[in-house]
């Protein structure tokens, strides 16, 4: 079978905004189908804040392939062995968290890339060829151009080696996670403050320097959306699956409360 492409990695490399759907508790294999039917390009399947064992992200990441939607999941700090699995078993992407050296990143990039890139391991035939892929060594050069290695940038230390974690090769994504920066920056909360806004300048500079793309989340109003955004970043979690159902329920129910004739209370 023909390998199934990255459409968030080649809507990042030619300059587009990349959407996220954050799924936190969705389970069902409709879930990528809602993700699609929305416009959303990625799914993120959180597997650090989410409950999800590896049997669910599979059926998650495999529901997705034919969709359209780039399965992508974020396992928690230093989880590699996780991250591979998820890999082996149809994810194209894997976020990690709270990466603040480049030679973490160095040891990230290693591990999601088969040879000469980097170390991963062949499990056999993937998911993302259908189970029935070329040559191992066609397919692990056709791979390794597919999947999507996201770093999270969440601390000053991390901020301040932008430059050297971009020019790694095997990196496609320096993403800051706003929550967790401004906690650590002493300012929890502030998504507009000068350290914030400093902080996307320094690692959106480090990402044009070297061709790579700034990620951006944990922002979601228009003021700061629209100022990150025109600063260059691309790759945008936009929400998650609870945020969105409660905010649709909360309208609907506004919406036939409101209506004329109807009682009050």
């Amino acid at each position: 079978m023909p390998l199934t492409k990255n459409v968030t990695k080649q809507r990042l490399k030619s300059g587009k905004m990349a959407l996220g759907f954050g799924v936190h508790h969705l389970r069902s294999v409709a879930t990528p189908m809602v993700i699609a039917l929305t416009g959303h390009d990625w799914m993120f399947i959180d597997a650090e804040h989410g409950a999800f064992n590896i049997q669910e992200i599979t059926q998650l990441c495999i529901a997705a392939l034919p969709m359209g939607v780039t399965p992508i999941v974020r396992v928690c700090a230093g989880a590699i062995d996780e991250a591979t699995r998820a890999l082996d078993n149809g994810a194209l992407g894997i976020v990690i968290p709270h990466v603040d050296t480049p030679a973490e990143a160095k040891r990230i990039a290693d591990a999601f890339h088969y040879p000469p890139m980097g170390h991963r391991s062949w499990g056999g035939p993937p998911a993302v060829y259908g189970y029935a892929a070329p040559s191992t060594a066609e397919a692990q050069a056709a791979i390794n151009q597919e999947i999507l290695t996201v770093v999270m940038l969440e601390s000053p230390e991390a901020i301040r080696n932008a430059d050297a974690i971009a020019a790694l090769e095997g990196i496609d994504v320096l993403f800051i996670g706003t929550s967790d920066l401004t906690a650590e920056l002493g300012i929890s909360g502030q998504m507009g403050h000068p350290k914030v806004v400093e902080a996307y300048q320094t690692v959106g500079d480090a990402c044009r320097k070297h061709g790579k793309t700034l990620g951006m989340g944990g922002i979601y109003d228009e003021e700061h959306a629209s100022r990150y955004v025109g600063m260059g970043a691309r790759f945008l979690l936009t929400g998650s699956d609870h945020l969105y159902i409660a905010t649709g329920a909360k309208q609907r129910i506004d919406f036939f409360r409101g209506l004329p004739g109807a009682p009050v209370g």
